[in-house]
């Protein structure tokens, strides 16, 4: 199959590339990496961080070429702001600002030990789901073994090296926020101004607190000297730290604490309370990790950012910045039912509450990372699996361009094998207006789900799963009640009683027709042959004719009012069918 996209595909041609660069570096095993600080939840912009080098590291072990993909856990980071609103977290966590991640408590009633665990859990979870396959790297257990001694040493022996090439980017970085002030509003593609939902403003604004990039620090303290290093004090356990001296010969790092006033000298090759501040430590891991590949937000790649920068250190710590490319925003829709707890900002786990594992895959897979898109909760989603049922279609048959047979391919399946997926996946419209119509009762659900098609009939739930969790808890957990079916107790008299003779026998014909037609075709057929048989038009004719077309509508219409008291609703032969040809002739027939 790969050998058949490999034109059409953006991961085979960034594959392509990695697998030339470690050629021409004389590397065997190829490593593409994903950085993730565990600050906040780690949501579904982020998530592009993480799944891209999966995709392309993926493509690689399918060549059989050896290939690893890490995961940074940057949570030896520091704690900067204490989140407004989340339930478990008070005032009292401003006492932990400026510690590790790791060393701030979880949220009251987590199971998890700390702050930085209690938010990667929901990823590793996800991830597991996802086919997503990684070595985890916490940089809190490298950092307090002594794991980067080496190179901390040599970033303290090449400070004036790296400051030198830090002023050159602060210069450049000034001048462009100059730039940017002055006109006065960001500009998005095409020179338009940028217009967020405020869905995507809630996520943006997390995305920065995740990624750091709302204070890349890279160490400069003016007068002072500069030092890449910056020490958690051992009294108070905060940054507020600040070098004011440092001995190449003996290794002597003195530090003093602004917020406990500690003030202490340690031996840099022992002490092992601190880290390489972020635009020294981002390359300084490429090299260690010796990491050909790894992309990065726009945030990161703006001028004077982290990896534009890196392209002048990595060679220090004897790399080269690797293959990185700059992946785009990922908006949200849809999400005014979304839990307050997670402020507006959904996470991967959410997506897999109404999203099968391959769909979720599939939106990330079918766009180039630069390429920004928008993930739906809302009714969309209901239009997204219509794609994904016809996409399958396609490749079932055959039909399928080259592109969308390549992002398939990467949905459904890794190196490792097929991922699994729904045994009897029945339309997810037609599965969520059951669920609408049974109020979410599965097994009345399922029975009429069975009766929908009687050639091939639902042998057990577990035959509709992921699928009918997914739809079951879109339906009552995202849909607003004002859209949602509540189908008459009674017959409508009053309305039934105004009725004008072709209103009448348009009623007469369909509840006559039921008991000929009662399948899913069947009643597709009668319900658009009534108002064809009343204008003496062949009810298999295929007419285009505006006149036909609002008197169908108006007939549906008539229908619905009748039954769920609203002018629209589910698709009629699945509400006809799931109602039940006693209650539906209850309610159409006048007494």
């Amino acid at each position: 199959m790969a050998e058949k996209v490999v034109e059409q595909d953006w991961v085979t041609r960034l594959a392509d590339e990695v697998i030339a660069d470690a050629k021409d570096r004389g590397i065997e095993t190829i490593v593409c990496a994903s950085g993730i600080s565990p600050s906040g939840p780690i949501h579904l912009g982020n998530f592009r961080e993480l799944i891209t080098p999966h995709l392309v590291a993926d493509e690689i072990k399918r060549r059989g070429v050896p290939c690893e993909h890490i995961l940074s856990w940057d949570d030896y980071d520091r704690f900067r702001r204490v989140p407004k609103g989340q339930p478990g977290v008070d005032e009292t966590w401003e006492q932990y600002i400026g510690m590790p991640l790791t060393s701030v408590p979880a949220p009251a009633g987590s199971p998890h030990a700390n702050w930085a665990d209690h938010y990667k859990a929901p990823l590793i979870e996800a991830m597991e789901q996802l086919g997503i396959k990684v070595r985890g790297i916490s940089q809190t257990g490298q950092y307090r073994a002594g794991t980067y001694v080496d190179q901390v040493l040599l970033a303290m022996r090449e400070r004036h090296k790296i400051d030198e090439v830090l002023a050159r980017y602060r210069t450049l970085e000034a001048a462009a926020d100059a730039k940017q002030k002055a006109s006065g509003k960001a500009k998005g593609k095409g020179g338009k101004a940028a217009e967020l939902t405020p869905e995507q403003e809630a996520a943006q604004t997390e995305a920065e607190r995740g990624s750091g990039a709302a204070a890349e620090d890279d160490g400069s303290e003016g007068s002072r000297g500069y030092y890449p290093f910056k020490p958690y004090c051992t009294s108070c356990g905060t940054d507020f730290t600040t070098v004011t001296a440092y001995d190449d010969e003996t290794n002597a790092l003195t530090y003093v604490c602004a917020k406990c006033g500690n003030e202490e000298t340690v031996d840099l090759k022992t002490f092992h309370n601190g880290k390489l501040v972020w635009k020294v430590d981002w390359p300084m891991r490429w090299g260690y990790e010796q990491v050909l590949f790894e992309p990065s937000g726009v945030d990161h790649q703006s001028p004077g950012s982290s990896f534009v920068v890196g392209k002048d250190l990595a060679p220090i710590f004897g790399w080269q910045r690797p293959i990185g490319p700059m992946y785009a925003f990922v908006g949200i829709a849809g999400m005014a039912k979304m839990s307050s707890s997670r402020g507006g900002v959904p996470i991967p786990n959410d997506a897999l509450e109404v999203m099968e594992p391959q769909v979720l895959r599939w939106l990330y897979t079918r766009r180039k990372p630069n390429q920004s898109f928008d993930i739906a909760f809302g009714q969309e989603l209901q239009r997204l699996y219509d794609e994904w049922d016809a996409l399958a279609r396609k490749v079932a048959g055959g039909s399928a361009q080259a592109g969308d047979l390549a992002a398939y391919m990467r949905a459904t399946s890794t190196a490792a094998g097929v991922l699994p997926t729904t045994p009897h996946p029945m339309p997810f419209r037609t599965i969520a207006s059951v669920v609408d119509i049974t109020q979410g009762d599965e097994a009345q659900t399922v029975r009429i789900l069975s009766d929908l098609d009687p050639d091939d009939p639902v042998g057990s739930i577990d035959e509709l799963q992921p699928r009918l969790g997914c739809a079951r808890r879109w339906m009552l957990g995202y849909v607003p009640e004002e859209d949602r079916t509540v189908v008459r107790s009674a017959p409508d008299l009053e309305r039934l009683g105004g009725l004008d003779e072709q209103q009448l026998e348009s009623l007469r014909m369909l509840v006559e027709g039921l008991d000929d037609h009662w399948s899913l075709d069947g009643l597709t057929h009668l319900v658009y042959a009534v108002p064809k048989v009343q204008r003496g038009i062949d009810p298999a004719a295929k007419v285009k004719d505006p006149e036909l077309s609002r008197a169908q509508r108006a007939f549906f219409a008539l229908v619905y009012e009748l039954l769920v008291g609203k002018d629209t609703g589910p698709r009629l032969p699945t509400l006809l069918l799931a109602l039940g040809k006693d209650t539906v002739k209850g309610l159409l027939t006048p007494a």
